[in-house]
């Protein structure tokens, strides 16, 4: 149950909130950070589909180039690798060996309701033999299961692919997630792909406190939204002492620590945009930091999340390329000013993505509901 706190504690408004989760998220002004240190400050990066890693940072960092994330990646420096919410995150190599285990409990819940495609099936063994086949050399999914289905053939083909992906930490293989490069879908483990051993799961207060220092101030339903947990309000309840408390305008208690950029409400939001499954837009429980209840459900459309900008801080609109053409498509009427700063930032995000490349610019009609 959400716990509300006394009328005493101070009142963030949405507003409030919206800057100093945009601070950081390093959305107010670009950082200085190298791609490896903001990839660790952000606890990962959602990464579904190989580009939004990249659009992520170069929305966030000064000097970006794709080549700094991709050169991470073929060094095996960071992975792609099913961790929070049960979704695909680029993470740094050591994040991806403690998060990973910090999550675990949730993959096992995720395989109960795989029951019945997995019934007789020795989940122990199953996890031993899809080590041994991806540590041989890395598989695709379907190499993955066809293999598992000879052991268990009466078995369900996908559920034991998911037992896999749930009991193992299978990362992808480049040149798989690669800037500008192609390659399917191909698995091993972490522990192979990094030449070293999972970590033990940190202890919960220590990704509290990474959490606020990322997404804060936030409600413990915020960080479980955001993990894919349950149960970390005693984590929450340790660190109380250590922490700061508010109030949203719900009266629901979000927690902070004291040293975290709380910046004036009023503090000038440049536009940003962003991937599609930007966790800015998914690691909070309520979303009204970022996004106006009248556009709520205007960044999906069946199961796939349309790439959003920011305007003012807040979700104003959806983008997409369509040939050599990038369409911007509001949701209201910009001003004058804001259409001039969309522009210059859309020519921004285009040269350090997309160099030397020619691209026109125009804003489409404005999205119905």
């Amino acid at each position: 149950m959400t716990k509300t706190t006394s009328p005493a504690s101070p009142l963030l408004t949405p507003r409030a909130l919206n800057r100093a989760t945009l601070d950081r998220q390093l959305l107010l002004r670009r950082s200085p950070l190298s791609a490896r240190a903001a990839v660790e400050h952000l606890l990962g990066l959602q990464a579904q589909n190989v580009n939004p890693p990249y659009y992520a940072l170069a929305a966030r960092l000064d000097g970006f180039a794709p080549e700094q994330l991709s050169e991470l990646m073929a060094d095996r420096e960071a992975v792609r690798i099913v961790t929070l919410r049960s979704t695909l995150h680029t993470h740094t190599a050591d994040d991806c060996l403690t998060l990973r285990p910090l999550v675990q409990p949730a993959r096992e819940r995720e395989l109960r309701a795989f029951r019945e495609g997995l019934a007789g099936v020795d989940l122990d063994r199953l996890a031993a033999l899809a080590r041994d086949l991806v540590e041989a050399e890395p598989r695709t999914m379907k190499q993955l299961r066809e293999a598992l289905l000879a052991e268990w053939p009466g078995a369900d083909p996908q559920a034991l692919g998911l037992a896999a992906r749930c009991r193992l930490p299978l990362v992808q293989v480049t040149p798989r997630g690669l800037w500008g490069r192609s390659g399917q879908v191909a698995l091993t483990t972490a522990e192979h792909w990094l030449g070293r051993p999972a970590e033990p799961a940190p202890r919960p207060e220590a990704v509290v406190r990474r959490y606020l220092a990322a997404f804060g101030p936030a409600s413990v339903k915020d960080m479980q939204t955001w993990a894919g947990l349950t149960r970390l309000r005693e984590a929450f309840e340790r660190l109380r002492p250590s922490l700061l408390t508010f109030r949203d305008e719900h009266g629901v208690e979000l927690f902070d620590l004291p040293d975290a950029p709380r910046p004036d409400p009023d503090t000038p939001a440049p536009p940003r945009f962003l991937p599609e499954f930007d966790n800015l837009l998914l690691s909070h429980a309520d979303r009204t930091r970022v996004v106006p209840p009248a556009y709520w459900g205007r960044t999906w459309q069946g199961n796939q999340a349309h790439r959003v900008l920011l305007v003012d801080g807040f979700l104003a609109g959806v983008w997409k390329p369509e040939g050599d053409t990038l369409v911007v498509e509001p949701f209201g009427t910009l001003t004058d000013r804001q259409r001039r700063d969309v522009l210059a930032e859309a020519e921004r995000m285009l040269a350090t993505l997309h160099p030397g490349t020619p691209y026109d610019i125009r804003f489409g009609t404005v999205v119905r509901p």
